[in-house]
């Protein structure tokens, strides 16, 4: 009785190093763990959602767009990450350095969408009482804290979905 206790506690261990060996394989018994990642932004709820393959993460709140600066709507990708952004006034050209508190891009920048000359990106905000709100230049805002965190989290290239 003992001996094949032993026998069926080995089996159990040679059948979990055989899944562990298929995933590294490319198995799927732990696929959820390489899925990629995307975020997807909805305009009309004003939410983003970090996704990792079709699981969601994380949902943040956010600001978007305002009327006749509105945030692009389309499939993007992440191409820009900088700490402590500096901010250049689009229209006098003044710039305010990164990490000063009324820098409107507050400590993180993701940008994803370009014309060549502007960027529209995910940042943080000295205003967290417009988080929520159609109020930005077409930029998507975030609470400080959030953006900090989701900074941490993606890379050059994740997906940026943004829908109505």
């Amino acid at each position: 009785m003992q001996a094949e206790r032993v026998l069926k506690a080995g089996q159990r261990s040679l059948a979990v190093l055989g899944l562990v060996s298929l995933s590294l394989l490319g198995g799927l018994p732990f696929a959820i763990a390489t899925a990629p990642l995307r975020l997807e932004i909805s305009l009309s709820r004003r939410q983003l959602t970090l996704y990792q393959g079709q699981t969601p993460l994380r949902r943040y709140p956010v600001a978007v767009g305002r009327p006749g600066w509105e945030t692009p709507i389309g499939q993007f990708q992440v191409r820009q990450m900088i700490r402590d952004p500096a901010w250049k006034n689009p229209f006098t050209g003044a710039v305010i350095a990164g990490g000063h508190p009324r820098n409107p891009l507050g400590r993180r920048w993701i940008g994803f969408w370009s014309d060549g000359t502007n960027w529209v990106g995910l940042h943080g905000t000295p205003h967290p009482e417009s988080i929520g709100r159609a109020v930005s230049h077409g930029c998507v805002r975030m609470y400080n804290r959030d953006i900090e965190e989701l900074f941490e989290k993606v890379h050059l290239g994740v997906p940026v979905i943004v829908v109505r």
